[in-house]
């Protein structure tokens, strides 16, 4: 096991561009200490046959057919849109020509 100093500390707060209090400092490194040594407490764990993973549970992607369905209310909302013009809505050009 490692021995974080507090100048270790000083150091990852400035990679990491923080700005840490000087009185935080001790705070800091006995904590990272603490991480540090459940990480090399992880790092003994038997991990041969197990295959690499990025989560817990398998998530898998539900998909459907897409199909475009009438809806009742189609005519109702065009009419509702300031401008309209045919079947779309008008809206103010925005790209130069």
């Amino acid at each position: 096991m490692s021995h974080i100093t507090a100048d270790d500390v000083r150091k990852v707060a400035q990679l990491a561009r923080l700005d840490l209090p000087e009185a935080k400092i001790a705070t800091y490194t006995g904590q990272l200490e603490r991480i540090l040594d459940y990480v090399a407490h992880l790092e003994a764990v038997d991990t041969k046959g197990v295959p690499p993973t990025t989560r817990a549970v398998e998530v898998v992607n539900v998909t459907r057919e897409d199909v475009v369905v009438p809806t009742a209310v189609r005519e109702e909302l065009l009419n509702g849109a300031p401008q309209r013009e045919g079947d779309f809505f008008r809206v103010p050009q925005i790209l130069a020509d």
